[in-house]
């Protein structure tokens, strides 16, 4: 597996992962119902550098990196991850963030602050909490989960 710069045309296999993430609606602050522009927009927005975890011409997972505020903020950057669900449990995720950790401290941000962590994705939370991050605040019942209703959200955040 390799992690690369993703291009314009990685994205049909990008959205081909995030649909029926979006679809789900059980981790990304997306409507469920929304269209392929929107996740776009969301996603893979002029602001953000995005990246693919690529396998024999097939890509596994993907990330973006943007600096989490402007101005006064901008040294502390904010990132976000995909896996296709055929590829969970093979470490797409983990190797993802470790590779924007890497990044973002060659890039020479402070820190990295997830804004939005759902509690109820445990397995996500677990992993980023064995790679540095803290929770640094619980917005509680931030999300609104489709089969579980109202649950927690987590601010998390690393240092560099």
């Amino acid at each position: 597996m390799q992690i690369r710069p993703a291009t314009d045309a990685d994205w049909p296999q990008l959205w081909a992962i995030m649909e029926p993430i979006m679809r789900a609606g059980e981790t990304f602050s997306l409507p469920r119902d929304g269209t392929e522009d929107m996740a776009r927009a969301y996603f893979a927005s002029p602001e953000k550098r995005n990246f693919v975890a690529e396998e024999d011409g097939a890509i596994l997972g993907a990330s973006y990196v943007r600096a989490n505020q402007l101005g006064g903020g901008s040294h502390i950057a904010n990132c976000g991850y995909m896996t296709a669900p055929a590829a969970r449990g093979r470490g797409i995720a983990r190797a993802l963030c470790q590779h924007s950790i890497d990044y973002c401290r060659a890039q020479g941000f402070r820190g990295i602050q997830f804004n939005f962590v759902v509690s109820t994705n445990e397995p996500a939370v677990h992993l980023w909490q064995k790679l540095g991050f803290s929770i640094v605040g619980t917005l509680p019942e931030a999300f609104n989960h489709p089969s579980l209703g109202y649950v927690d959200s987590y601010v998390m955040f690393r240092a560099l």
